[in-house]
């Protein structure tokens, strides 16, 4: 488990959020999950408007009615786009973790010792 930033006895070389403490801590403590919430939020809604912009040039070719953001976020078209997409990124990512688990590299900061179990983790 983690240590509890309050309870630091030297906190001088700390960084400045957890030496204010209060709501900035907090945000602090909380600050990869909200990083990467807002590159989420972001890339998904670039998504959007982009592939409305390409779905309304393709139906304007054909003659059909143009749709606005909200209809093509309703659209069968930008699901399967978004899933194809998501599923390389996560299969990328659970590759990741699941041989960081299990495999080794010596002299890396980012590898569990050659030695520890595979229980082991963070430590």
């Amino acid at each position: 488990m983690d240590r509890d930033p309050r309870l630091a006895s030297e906190r001088r070389n700390a960084p400045l959020p957890v030496r204010r403490g209060g709501w900035v801590l907090v945000l602090y403590e909380h600050s990869l999950t909200l990083a990467f919430l807002g590159l989420f939020l972001i890339s998904f809604t670039v998504h959007v408007i982009s592939g409305c912009e390409n779905y309304n040039e393709e139906r304007a070719m054909h003659g059909e009615s143009l749709v606005d953001c909200a209809q093509y976020l309703q659209s069968s078209r930008l699901w399967l786009e978004c899933l194809q997409n998501w599923q390389s990124e996560f299969l990328a990512i659970l590759s990741m973790v699941v041989l960081s688990i299990f495999l080794r590299q010596r002299g890396s900061p980012e590898s569990k010792p050659v030695d520890a179990p595979n229980s082991e983790t963070g430590e």
